[in-house]
């Protein structure tokens, strides 16, 4: 029977379709569904919160601050791997672009190198010239909004929010371009007195990049950490840049003869060193060029156990910038059920986040461990020291 009202009135009902399609049921949320959750800053009332705490508690935060969490997991997963047989670790490629040298997230990529946390790079001609010239004169912080023309005529070079002035691209060349001198005339007493073709000194972008670390001595730039640890960082496109153009400028003043650089003999190296890996995993920042040249090495060993992609690209326009992590499954480069996420991010916002909850945190962990351990041996020795001396006495 309908329901009525105290005159007998039937009561007015919401239409079933409206209450069917709101109040429909939910089906019973799996027993492992994690609640959101937040930030909850009450729980530090006494002394701030820490980075790793931080990002901890972002994991069930939803949208890319879990993506950010799961970075750092992946993360700490890599660098805590060990094979059973060998002990051998992961090893680990690190891609960025040149934009983020230019910014000041140079310093957490020069302290992954520094800490020998990364086994090899993969970079832009920017990425190696830009922390070579920040050696020699900085970049300065700008606005996006400076006029492209007025700058032009101060002879500032504007990336984003920063501008780069023209004199650091000459003081770049005054450096340059006698150590380019004294590489071909190697290149060419090598052509003169190697036995054979086959044992001639060849030039190759890592080659190259290593030497430029090495003749730089300065230890905030990453390659001069790389060339000290024997890192190789590797640059298919290093022409692609003001070292390019150097080289361009140089040929003519050597001619006839030219730096030669094979970028074939580099291709193989790199792929090699991913053949040859217990366990591959990739951190890649930015797009294009180095994402890909990652993931393809990888692709040589049927793909990478684990990979953290950060950038801002998207897929609908099907770049590879903007290909998520699955993709990369369909190809090879990453291993079917591997680790992966991509955080989409700006990377100087969020890498220094995860590498503060991820490498450095280890890093402070293993000294204050190895400062406990040489406390207690010091200790040890003044106690057996002292029982000598009472023994001695007695």
């Amino acid at each position: 029977m309908a329901p009525t009202t105290t005159d007998n009135q039937p009561t007015p009902q919401a239409p079933t379709l409206s209450t069917d399609a709101v109040l429909k049921p939910s089906a019973p949320v799996p027993t492992n569904a994690q609640p959101v959750s937040g930030v909850e800053f009450n729980d530090y009332p006494n002394r701030d919160i820490t980075v790793a705490e931080l990002v901890s508690n972002m994991t069930n935060t939803g949208f890319q601050a879990s993506a950010v969490a799961e970075a750092v997991r992946i993360i700490n997963d890599m660098r805590s791997y060990r094979c059973a047989e060998t002990g051998a670790k992961t090893t680990l490629f690190l891609g960025y672009t040149s934009n983020l040298v230019s910014s000041g997230l140079r310093s957490t990529l020069r302290y992954l190198v520094e800490h020998s946390h990364v086994s090899a790079i993969v970079t832009t001609a920017g990425g190696v010239e830009e922390d070579l010239i920040k050696c020699l004169a900085p970049t300065y912080l700008s606005s996006f909004g400076a006029d492209g023309a007025t700058l032009r005529a101060q002879g500032l070079n504007r990336i984003g929010n920063l501008v780069v002035p023209n004199s650091n691209y000459c003081a770049f060349e005054d450096w340059l371009v006698p150590i380019l001198d004294t590489m071909l005339a190697e290149q060419e007493a090598s052509h003169r007195t190697a036995p054979t073709p086959h044992d001639r000194l060849v030039w190759t972008p890592s080659a190259v990049i290593a030497r430029l670390g090495a003749e730089i001595a300065d230890d905030s730039s990453i390659l001069y950490w790389a060339s000290r640890n024997g890192i190789p960082v590797f640059c298919p496109a290093l022409t692609d840049g003001s070292l390019g153009d150097m080289l361009y400028f140089h040929s003519y003043r050597s001619a006839p003869a030219v730096l030669d650089i094979s970028i074939t003999r580099d291709v193989r190296a790199l792929n090699d060193i991913a053949i040859n890996a217990k366990r591959a995993g990739m951190i890649v920042l930015g797009g294009g060029l180095v994402k890909h040249h990652i993931a393809n090495a990888c692709l040589m060993r049927n793909g990478a156990e684990s990979a953290v992609y950060v950038n801002t690209a998207q897929e609908f326009d099907g770049s590879d910038a903007g290909a998520r992590p699955d993709e990369a499954v369909s190809w090879g480069k990453i291993k079917v059920g591997g680790d992966s996420v991509k955080v989409y991010a700006e990377a100087t916002v969020v890498f220094p986040l995860i590498v503060a909850a991820t490498f450095a945190k280890a890093d402070q962990e293993t000294k204050a461990e190895q400062e406990a351990t040489t406390g207690q041996e010091t200790t040890t020795k003044q106690d057996a020291t002292t029982e000598q001396a009472a023994t001695a006495a007695t």
